[in-house]
C-alpha cells in the first residue's frame, strides 16, 4: 500500500510555499480527525486567468474564485481530490482581510479540504458551520506554526 500524498504544483504562476512539511501534517491531521483516510490530495496554485477557464469549462460559471475543489474519491471514506488555488486571488484578499498571504492561503486549502470531507458552504447554516470549522482547523495550525518559533 503506498503512503498518502499531499502534493504541491503550480501552474501559471510563481510562488514559494513555505512549510510544505507542517501544511501536510496538519491537512492530513485534519483529515484524520474528520473521520477521514488520506488517499490522494494536490494542491494546484495557479493564476486568476487559470481558475477563470477551469470555472468556465467544469463549472459553467464566468467568474473568479479563489478556490475550485474537484472530489475524485472512489472509496467511502477515503480522500481522494485536487484542489486549485488562485494565487492571485489570495493576495487581493489578503490585503483586503488585512491578513498574511499564508494566512489567507491555509484559510483556502482547508475550505477546499472541508468540501472533500462534506462540508458545504451554500446557505446560512451550512455557511456558518464551514466557517467554524475552518477556524478550528486553522487555530490548530497557527499553534503548531507558533512551536516552529520556539
Amino acid at each position: 500500500m503506498s503512503k498518502p500524498a499531499i502534493n504541491f504544483f503550480l501552474e501559471d504562476v510563481k510562488y514559494t510555499l513555505k512549510n510544505k512539511t507542517l501544511i501536510r501534517n496538519w491537512i492530513n491531521d485534519t483529515i484524520i480527525a474528520e473521520g477521514y483516510q488520506l488517499e490522494e490530495l494536490t494542491f494546484i496554485l495557479c493564476s486568476d486567468e487559470y481558475l477563470l477557464a477551469i470555472n468556465q469549462q467544469y463549472l459553467n460559471h464566468d467568474t473568479y474564485t479563489d478556490v475550485i475543489t474537484f472530489d475524485n474519491s472512489e472509496t467511502l471514506k477515503m480522500i481522494e481530490g485536487d484542489i486549485f488555488i488562485s494565487i492571485e486571488r489570495i493576495q487581493e484578499n489578503a490585503k483586503q482581510f488585512k491578513g498574511t498571504v499564508l494566512d489567507e492561503l491555509c484559510r483556502v486549502m482547508i475550505h477546499g479540504t472541508l468540501h472533500l470531507l462534506g462540508y458545504k458552504d451554500k446557505g446560512k447554516a451550512a455557511k456558518t458551520l464551514m466557517t467554524q470549522k475552518e477556524d478550528e482547523y486553522l487555530a490548530l495550525f497557527s499553534a503548531s506554526l507558533g512551536k516552529l518559533a520556539i
